[in-house]
């Protein structure tokens, strides 16, 4: 373990912030100063303060306890997002990949209706169907995302198919089930692991932009996309109001793209080959 941190000390490292960012989601509300929803509007858009160390914003609510409280909002909700997509993309990828023939065929047509439509005008169509709110977003995000995970990890599973290993274990009586457990999965793992850090980025960029739309996270609960929705109206006098959810979105953006970089590199994988799409 000390060999590996030394010898990876950027993976390392960004490893750690990721793991604090998660921690410091799941204990937000106990680190929160002050009750995000309260309205006190005698201490609106007031400066920093001991009570409140980030200001007030329009309704006198403590901006430092909404961006807390919003990181489970953003955070959360893009982890439920990718391992609900991830895991069916998997399953579906895996499937059309090693079997072949029709079944191949109806998955992947399926996949290129879906990929048809513009991500985010799919996106908001299923959110007007379904009402907005961030439940409903979730469950849109998660529809259309799985489609480019089934097509990566069937291109995937053809290569890995004709591999002398997994025609030896076909020859010796293996299951299909076996083989995709035992020699096909952990060759897709560390592919798997680059595109998951670098598709959470991607998941909170669409939360925060479906609140920043109004169809997302609903007032007044605290999220960082509707905390710049709400301080849009006050960007000449109190640009605070939206910077600091504004920087909360660009640090984990960053942070998940830059662990993807270094987990590349140290897997060796090519990243153009995990884009499905534009995102």
């Amino acid at each position: 373990m000390i060999h590996f941190i030394k010898q990876h000390k950027l993976v390392t490292f960004y490893s750690v912030l990721v793991a604090l960012l998660f921690i410091l989601t799941i204990i937000a509300p106990w680190l929160a100063p002050n009750n995000p929803t309260v309205v006190n509007l005698a201490m609106k858009l007031q400066g920093p303060s001991a009570q409140y160390p980030l200001g007030t914003d329009h309704l006198g609510r403590c901006i430092l306890s909404r961006l807390l409280i919003g990181m489970q909002a953003s955070l959360g909700s893009a982890t439920v997002i990718f391992i609900c997509s991830l895991s069916i993309g998997l399953l579906v990828g895996t499937v059309a990949g090693y079997f072949g023939g029709w079944i191949d065929y109806v998955l992947m047509r399926i996949c290129e209706t879906m990929m048809a439509f513009p991500n985010l005008l799919l996106v908001i169509g299923l959110v007007g169907m379904f009402g907005p709110g961030l439940k409903q977003v979730v469950f849109a995000l998660i529809l259309v995302q799985w489609v480019y995970y089934a097509r990566i990890f069937r291109g995937m599973v053809l290569t890995l198919k004709t591999e002398n290993y997994v025609k030896a274990a076909r020859i010796n009586g293996s299951s299909a089930f076996r083989i995709i457990r035992k020699h096909i999965v952990p060759n897709i793992l560390p592919p798997l692991l680059v595109m998951s850090t670098l598709e959470m980025g991607w998941s909170i960029m669409n939360i925060s932009s479906m609140s920043f739309l109004g169809l997302g996270v609903q007032a007044p609960t605290p999220e960082w996309g509707m905390m710049i929705l709400e301080g849009k109206s006050f960007v000449r006098s109190n640009i605070e109001l939206m910077l600091y959810p504004g920087l909360c979105i660009m640090f984990v953006v960053m942070l998940f793209n830059l662990l993807g970089e270094s987990l590349a590199t140290l897997f060796d994988v090519n990243k153009q080959a995990l884009k499905g799409k534009e995102k």
